[in-house]
């Protein structure tokens, strides 16, 4: 019998626990990973130089490239997705944007899922086009639908669950349904983390982050990372890595590993604590409809361990949006998510950014639909704040 906390099939708690807490002792037997703080690395000999140079020896050569301290960060990642190599960037979009480039190219074509990451619905919308490179929206959620838009395209981007509507994908069978074609499949795993889904290991080639959330954990840096084989990790340094710039920086690598020690212990507390707030939520007279996946019973609920603290949920009509989320007061408004502090963000502001660019108008999220991210405070706290909020909402 499987005594995984969570109470789930996986272990993946437990294994990223170990992963994360096991090192071999660093130089002057620090515990933890010295920052190597600069920008180049210099060589003895022109012998080392010319040697590392043609790949016969390892060394780092410049931080733009490789630096220690990011390096033990990639490993840690690549370790935790079960993959063979990872690469780190200085924020998600950077991730996804070498990612993507780095496997399609002019004339070509993606299949994306619907309710995709804002920024990345602007990038295929705004850039992409200028290359003459094609997006396909599908729910993401009907496989037919996706099989029926995969042929002839090059890569496969998904999100399990989706931003803001948090839909979920079998992605096994969609993993499946490109390989099959030879279409590369990417996948945005920052909801779920390692710890609450590992897609490589049902198929995904490519795993994306933004780290700046669960990975990171403390709301103070911005970064990204994606994760996957040695050949396609490859691919994204020679292709797109070295040339778009967005490398991570040794002091932000080094922050990164320090809250990735304790992601096996945050993680089940945003589940306990989202999970408590989501079905008090779906019982309150004021709340139509609650978008978290431990509601759906989509084929794709089976490859979560867990549950991420980030659901939505659509209020009544009777509500005043404004109202009620200045009325929060443990609820902080602000966009991004995955830090100990909690916080809200209302679709009917959101749906005003970019006009003619903006994911949610496009797929029709409705604007009576809020976004909550739940930190590590007291459950009973946030509650009763949300209680007192809808309170003083009502009209």
């Amino acid at each position: 019998m499987n005594e995984h906390p969570t109470g789930f099939d996986h272990d993946y708690l437990a294994e990223a626990a170990t992963v994360l807490a096991h090192d071999e002792p660093f130089p002057g037997g620090a515990v933890v990973p010295p920052i190597y703080q600069t920008s180049l690395f210099t060589f003895a000999n022109y012998a080392e130089m010319a040697d590392t140079f043609a790949g016969k020896r390892k060394q780092p050569i410049y931080s733009r490239g490789d630096n220690p301290t990011v390096m033990e960060f990639e490993a840690r990642v690549a370790a935790l997705e079960g993959a063979q190599a990872a690469r780190g960037f200085s924020s998600g979009m950077a991730a996804i944007s070498a990612t993507v480039l780095a496997f399609v190219g002019a004339g070509e074509r993606i299949v994306a899922v619907r309710n995709c990451y804002g920024d990345a619905y602007r990038l295929f919308e705004r850039l992409l086009p200028r290359l003459n490179i094609k997006v396909d929206y599908v729910d993401g959620s009907d496989p037919d639908a996706v099989a029926a838009a995969l042929p002839g395209a090059k890569l496969l981007y998904l999100e399990s669950p989706t931003s803001m509507m948090f839909e979920l994908q079998d992605i096994a069978h969609l993993a499946r349904l490109a390989k099959e074609q030879g279409i590369v499949t990417t996948i945005d795993n920052s909801w779920a983390s390692p710890v609450f889904q590992k897609p490589i290991s049902h198929g995904v080639d490519l795993v994306l982050h933004s780290a700046s959330k669960y990975l990171g954990g403390h709301s103070d840096t911005v970064a990204g990372v994606v994760a996957g084989s040695a050949a396609h990790i490859k691919q994204i340094n020679e292709q797109t890595y070295s040339y778009l710039g967005g490398k991570l920086s040794p002091f932000e690598a080094w922050l990164l590993l320090r809250g990735l020690r304790t992601l096996p212990l945050r993680l089940p507390h945003h589940m306990k604590s989202g999970l408590t707030i989501a079905e008090r939520l779906k019982a309150h007279a004021n709340v139509e409809r609650v978008n978290h996946p431990v509601y759906s019973n989509h084929p794709g609920k089976a490859t979560l361990a867990g549950y991420a603290g980030l659901f939505s949920f659509e209020v009544t009509d009777d509500i005043d949006i404004p109202v009620f989320v200045d009325a929060l007061k443990y609820f902080r408004i602000g966009v991004s998510w995955g830090g100990h502090e909690s916080l809200v963000v209302p679709a009917k502001a959101s749906l005003e950014q970019t006009p003619g660019l903006n994911s949610m108008a496009r797929f029709g999220v409705s604007p009576r639909t809020i976004r909550f991210n739940v930190g590590l405070e007291s459950v009973e706290d946030l509650w009763a704040d949300i209680a007192q909020a809808f309170e003083k909402a009502r009209k």
